[in-house]
């Protein structure tokens, strides 16, 4: 062949009795085929052949298959993120007219998509406050498709109680979510207390590192897995392949990490509730639910100051970060009044749990002192 053929048609080396320790990357949007047929079939299943990395890729699956035998599920879909995920998720599961029972506090994107639902194809939506049985019972219609929870909610750090809200959805025929970025399934395995779906940002505590921006979902049904795949493939959020990798380094130490993230919080917590410029310290521990086995590393606190007290505060802050997101190995901190729940009325922020003072703070793997001497210096001037 000519060599101007010969620079294009470069072939990857068989591997020959060797396995690789860490998973290789396919960068790849497309992958040929000797069999047409094989091709063919592959492009109409999630468990085909690999025929287009919007359908399917190596490395993603690798990721889809490791959260999924984390999480107890059966399959698993990779987003771009997390919302990619939740919006993938909830468009393939929603039509015009159903019915949606949500708790009061989820994340602002969650708060938004359902708002774009409701105004786009009139999906209604009651909110409940993720604890008793009986009020999601009687939010039950027959249009109820969807019961959408968070496990740990993001940025209240309120737990569902899942273990008794699970078995109301599925006696009258509906699917039950949840969220789990905060718990990880280091903390919680939804699956194992009746959720039929999990979704994770895995840009948080799976990706671990803050250099990456992904999402998860995962199905405890193979047949379920088989009817959001095919519209995920459509909908086209999916997970590139270098994203997926860098996710996969990430859950390496996942365990490591959450361990770390856990000790942190219990001190970093207990110091917060000794302040005076604080009102309110909400942070569960692990005896706060039998389905939680550990400390979140995100939660909240309150100051007595109100809004101005919370732009103070942010303002101050030397070690730890004014960011958004969690779950990195840095300590990174919130306002959530006027940024990522900036959209809710006051009170739809009341109904969420969500004061004009509510700080949402991310404990990272820093040490504990540093981190409790920032919050020393940024509190007493917010305080002040």
């Amino acid at each position: 062949m000519h060599p101007d053929t010969r620079m294009v048609h470069i072939e990857a080396p068989a591997l020959t009795g060797s396995t690789p320790l860490a998973v290789p990357i396919y960068q790849t949007s497309s992958f040929s085929f000797d069999d047409p047929e094989l091709m063919a079939d592959g492009m109409h299943r999630p468990d085909g052949a690999y025929v287009y990395s919007r359908f399917a890729n190596p490395t993603v699956r690798a990721l889809e298959s490791a959260v999924a035998d984390l999480e107890g599920g059966v399959a698993a879909i990779a987003a771009s993120s997390g919302m990619g995920a939740i919006t993938m998720l909830l468009h393939g599961l929603l039509g015009t007219g159903d019915h949606v029972i949500a708790q009061h506090s989820v994340y602002g994107g969650t708060h938004a998509l359902l708002a774009d639902l409701a105004k786009r194809y009139g999906v209604q939506v009651t909110r409940v406050d993720g604890r008793d049985p009986e009020e999601v019972r009687a939010a039950l219609t027959p249009r109820t498709k969807v019961l959408y929870l968070e496990t740990i909610a993001n940025p209240t750090a309120h737990i569902s109680d899942l273990p008794a809200l699970a078995p109301v959805a599925r006696a009258a025929g509906v699917l039950t979510v949840v969220d789990n970025t905060f718990a990880t399934p280091i903390f919680c395995r939804p699956i194992e207390h009746g959720a039929d779906v999990v979704v994770h940002s895995a840009t948080k505590f799976l990706g671990g590192h803050s250099d990456v921006t992904g999402g998860l979902a995962v199905f405890a049904d193979a047949d379920l897995h088989q009817r959001i795949w095919a519209h995920a493939v459509e909908f086209g959020a999916v997970a590139d392949p270098f994203a997926a990798w860098l996710t996969i380094r990430g859950l390496h130490t996942l365990g490591l990490r959450m361990e770390r993230h856990a000790a942190n919080v219990a001190r970093v917590a207990a110091w917060l509730a000794t302040h005076p410029a604080v009102s309110q310290v909400t942070c569960p521990g692990p005896g706060a639910a039998k389905h939680i086995t550990g400390f979140p590393s995100a939660f909240c606190f309150d100051l007595a100051g109100g809004y101005t007290a919370g732009v103070r505060l942010m303002s101050r802050l030397r070690v730890i970060r004014a960011a958004p997101s969690l779950g990195g190995t840095q300590t990174l901190m919130l306002h959530p009044a006027s940024t990522s729940h900036r959209q809710l009325t006051p009170e739809q922020l009341r109904e969420s749990h969500i004061s004009p003072g509510t700080i949402r703070i991310a404990v990272g793997i820093e040490h504990p002192d540093d981190l409790v001497a920032d919050l020393e210096q940024a509190l007493d001037f917010a305080g002040s």
